[in-house]
């Protein structure tokens, strides 16, 4: 067993290549999922109601979703016809939630994850690479819950579920992989430039604006809809609709074509990360 109190040379070269990185979360997978289950554990450590918060959260927003878009908005989506339900928009609206949850909490705390955690960069022999996987576990949990508050809600309201559910995993697969990319470049970042934790929350912002979270595509006209489309949130959105709440098979093209990239940018935020890393020591 790694000895994570013995000092370590900070500076040291780190291995770049995606095998390195397998071998390093397959070595390290026991401290992952403690790490994991005490992020989320404190999360809502000292509350009544502790863990049942995950759980309340997200059925909380799903009757906030409903009631303001429905009701105050009087929004409808394109698309379903006309007896579409006040539950059923809300129940679209929430699958985008989830995804662009998932997706902005990580990227969102990524910036101060080396920041919140300056002992094991100088004093101790840690993994540090695995801080934005960590933070990914606690992101997948929360989102977990919510998909399970969403098929219980459609299952309620339809007395049935697509079989395409299954497919979610796969969907989301991608964007996971894409997200933990820019988890170890801005984790990085964040080290030596302060400003991107200020900024990273304004970014993610715009990004929920500019994907189609609270409208169709097909709602925008078509000069703007390429725009919309190069959101990398919005391919996973729309994907994420059509096996939870259309019942349709995803687009196993475009999922391939998204995979190979998120592979490749994952690998190069791990290569970022761990080419900066010896000089973490030096600014923290």
């Amino acid at each position: 067993m790694t000895n994570f109190s013995t000092p370590i040379n900070p500076h040291a070269a780190q291995p770049t290549s995606l095998l390195a990185l397998g071998k390093s979360l397959w070595r390290n997978r026991q401290l992952i999922v403690q790490m994991i289950k005490r992020e989320v554990v404190g999360r809502y450590k000292g509350s009544a109601m502790g863990l049942a918060w995950s759980f309340f959260n997200p059925i909380f927003m799903l009757m906030v979703y409903t009631f303001v878009f429905s009701e105050v908005f009087k929004a409808r989506w394109a698309g379903v016809g006309g007896d579409e339900s006040k539950t059923q928009f809300a129940l679209v609206l929430f699958v985008g939630m989830i995804v662009l949850g998932l997706f902005s909490e990580v990227i969102n705390r990524a910036p101060g994850l080396i920041l919140s955690n300056v002992n094991y960069v100088k004093k101790v022999i840690f993994p540090i690479e695995i801080l934005p996987v960590v933070a990914m576990g606690a992101a997948l949990f929360h989102s977990l819950i919510s998909l399970t508050v969403l098929l219980t809600a459609f299952a309620f309201f339809n007395s049935y579920l697509h079989w395409t559910v299954t497919f979610i995993p796969l969907v989301l697969l991608p964007l996971v992989v894409l997200t933990l990319g820019l988890s170890w470049i801005l984790a990085s970042l964040g080290v030596f430039i302060r400003d991107v934790g200020q900024t990273i929350g304004l970014v993610t912002t715009v990004l929920m604006f500019l994907s189609p979270v609270f409208y169709p595509v097909t709602a925008l006209p078509e000069k703007v809809r390429p725009f919309i489309m190069a959101n990398p949130l919005t391919f996973i959105i729309e994907q994420a609709r059509e096996v939870l709440i259309w019942g349709h098979l995803p687009n196993w093209i475009g999922l391939g074509v998204y995979t190979l990239v998120a592979i490749v940018i994952a690998w190069l935020g791990y290569f970022w990360f761990q080419k900066t890393r010896k000089g973490f020591a030096d600014v923290l």
